[in-house]
């Protein structure tokens, strides 16, 4: 999802790359078929015959953004791949004498959209996928490169009337909203083999859906009633990077955030001080009154390694919030996965919220299953825990990190209770 491909005119399959892209032709290669193709907006691959009659292999679509608006392409395609959705016009222009249903391109869409509709698994399970692409410029041209948006199905059909063309006036087309299914489960890729297989009419139905993205799979089960689960909903903007969760490699700041985790390395729980002091910090920030509880014991703590709670509002119109702590002393370069994060959800009840404090960074796929699960945990990494033990130290020692460091441990050591973190509700 969202790789770039050159697309050439020369149409070879060798080589694997052109110019630093990968080739279109020999990513979407079919030994001894005929070539995938996007020379129009919407190209359907030939079917095969197969014991129940005959299954198209995929219908390949190609937007153009620079044509939108133009006598050529008077529609403008709408493609939010973070939350599963395409609005796409079919092929019929202003000029066209044939029926609106009757050009290549919309016959073809309506011909997968009854296949889609199709009231049996069996009857999905010979429907032709979907396969987006969209036009991008590189190097100031816009011809040549295409990005893949993903594998989609027709949600609906509808007729409408555009305006557009050489002579401004009225024309009949078709929209079709496409839901771009999840891809999560492959890693955001596609397997060229599932489309090479159901090109072979030697496969069955069958055979060809065990090798069929886990979201397709569950939509041919169980039909229209799961397009909300197998719609692509990524909350892209809400992830960082890992890259961007770790210092520049080389700085000071590397180097300061290797000096605490040595610090810590043979003494966890003296980290779980610094993690609630931090955590402390970062629930001030907001304007609202926290109180630091105590730490959980060394061994045994079922994901919780301190406790807090945050006070919103007063009296009638004010509530009290049980905070959870987990604190991770690991080295910088390693990585936070999402079962981990889950001991602590595991933990909360409702009306609670968790913190998570690491030396670490946190893996892409588990901050996903974070914002879409919509998990109340917030989430503190490494060079965010440089930052505030900066502010402190700059603030209270002179701007020396370590200093600051040990004397948050002799001034803020958190006594040591077996209490239930529901008792600091009570405190």
């Amino acid at each position: 999802m969202g790789d770039v491909l050159r697309y050439t005119a020369s149409k070879d399959t060798a080589p694997a790359t052109v110019d630093g892209f990968d080739n279109f032709y020999f990513v979407t290669d079919s030994p001894g078929r005929k070539r995938a193709l996007l020379e129009a907006g919407i190209n359907a691959m030939a079917k095969v015959k197969v014991g129940h009659g005959a299954r198209r292999p995929a219908v390949t679509i190609r937007s153009s953004p620079w044509k939108a608006g133009t006598e050529q392409t008077p529609w403008h395609d709408v493609f939010d791949i973070d939350n599963g959705h395409v609005r796409y016009f079919g092929d019929h222009k202003p000029e066209t004498t044939k029926p609106v249903g009757a050009t290549s391109g919309n016959a073809a869409l309506l011909e997968v959209f009854d296949s889609h509709q199709a009231p049996t698994a069996g009857g999905r399970a010979s429907a032709a996928p979907l396969l987006l692409f969209r036009s991008i410029s590189k190097n100031g041209k816009v011809k040549g490169h295409v990005q893949f948006c993903g594998v989609a199905l027709i949600e609906r059909a509808e007729r409408v009337v555009q305006w557009g063309g050489p002579a401004r006036t009225t024309f009949t087309n078709y929209v079709f909203d496409l839901v771009v299914i999840d891809l999560t489960a492959e890693g955001d890729t596609l397997d060229w083999d599932w489309i090479t297989a159901r090109r072979d009419p030697e496969i069955t139905d069958a055979e060809v859906l065990e090798l069929a993205p886990a979201a397709w799979r569950e939509w041919v089960k169980h039909g229209y009633s799961v397009l909300p689960k197998v719609r692509r909903r990524v909350a892209r903007s809400q992830v960082v990077k890992v890259r961007e969760q770790r210092p520049v490699p080389g700085s000071s700041v590397e180097a300061d955030l290797q000096a605490v985790y040595r610090r810590f390395d043979s003494d966890k729980h003296a980290f779980e001080v610094l993690a609630a002091v931090v955590a402390a910090k970062v629930m001030r920030a907001s304007g609202h009154r926290y109180n630091e509880g105590w730490l959980t014991r060394r061994s045994g703590d079922g994901g919780a390694d301190f406790v807090g709670r945050l006070d919103l509002g007063s009296g009638l119109a004010g509530t009290k919030l049980v905070v959870l702590g987990q604190a991770k002393c690991i080295k910088p370069e390693s990585l936070v996965s999402a079962e981990q994060i889950a001991r602590v959800v595991a933990r909360l009840r409702r009306g609670w919220i968790g913190v998570y404090v690491t030396t670490g960074s946190y893996s892409e796929p588990a901050q996903l299953e974070m914002v879409e699960d919509q998990y109340p945990v917030l989430l503190i990494n490494g060079r965010d825990l440089l930052k505030e033990l900066y502010e402190i130290a700059g603030k209270d020692h002179g701007g020396d990190l370590m200093s600051c460091v040990e004397d948050l441990l002799s001034s803020r050591s958190l006594e040591v209770l077996n209490r239930r973190p529901e008792e600091i509700l009570l405190d």
